[in-house]
């Protein structure tokens, strides 16, 4: 197998506060191959999005290392190895949705034709072709957060890493945009790393679910999904998938006996 796109060695953070240190991940250890689906999940506070803000530099670790494509989170970031997703779609009200999408591009520099044509073929990727001249506030949440992953992708990253995009959303909503995601991966064979508090979320999308532990944030168990990479919602109801999402509820309970 190829060497891994990303990769946590001993990786460890410790945050200052006035009440004292609080550990948020301790000595993890993982790789992430090029073109897998891999889901954290865990309790809150567990440390989740913690690692995920690592691996685009956003947070420093204190211990061990993480690289991206061989390069540092720093050296990645600044050759935007990645785009990134967060839980709000944090789109600009002033700007329309193609001006959002438009953003980064204009950040790094595409020109004219380019910028059209890319937020033109994001736009139909996330099934949004036609509402590019509309602003955020005349959209759903759902097709929010669709545009936000349309900008994510704008400037063709190998890499997204997305934090709980789907958590505010309702569960039908959330179950179409599952099958979306899901369809967007197939067509585009990018790496993804996704930040859930659902077992049904992370069994459903993933090749690789990552189980966490509480404070101090440590992998309790790694699941190779045997799930078929096209997979429908009624995939939810065959004994394969209760069997993994067992599992995944078993990891979470161990991590919680080491309190």
């Amino acid at each position: 197998m190829h060497e891994p796109v990303i990769q946590a060695r001993d990786l460890s953070l410790t945050f200052k506060t006035n009440d004292g240190p609080v550990h948020a991940l301790s000595n993890v250890n993982l790789d992430i191959h090029q073109g897998e689906f891999v889901s954290f999940i865990g309790p809150s506070g567990c440390g989740k999005t913690t690692l995920l803000r690592v691996i685009a530099d956003l947070e420093s670790p204190t211990g061990g290392v993480v690289t991206v494509n061989g390069l540092t989170a720093e050296q990645a970031r600044l050759k935007r190895a990645y785009g990134y997703v967060f839980q709000a779609a944090g789109l600009y009200p002033w700007r329309t949705i193609g001006g959002n999408i438009r953003l980064p591009l204009e950040i790094m520099g595409y020109s004219k034709v380019e910028k059209k044509a890319r937020v033109a073929s994001t736009l139909e990727l996330v099934e949004l072709a036609g509402f590019e001249k509309k602003f955020p506030w005349q959209l759903s949440g759902g097709m929010q957060q669709r545009a936000s992953i349309a900008r994510a992708l704008a400037f063709d990253a190998d890499i997204l890493l997305m934090d709980e995009p789907f958590g505010a959303l309702d569960e039908i909503v959330r179950d179409h945009l599952n099958e979306q995601l899901l369809s967007l991966w197939s067509k585009t064979g990018k790496t993804i790393a996704f930040v859930t508090h659902s077992i049904p979320e992370a069994v459903f999308l993933s090749s690789k679910i990552v189980v966490m532990s509480p404070r101090p944030g440590r992998i309790t168990d790694v699941i190779d999904s045997p799930l078929p990479q096209d997979r429908a919602l009624e995939i939810r109801d065959t004994p394969e998938f209760l069997e993994i999402a067992h599992r995944v509820r078993e990891g979470l309970r161990a991590g919680h006996s080491y309190d």
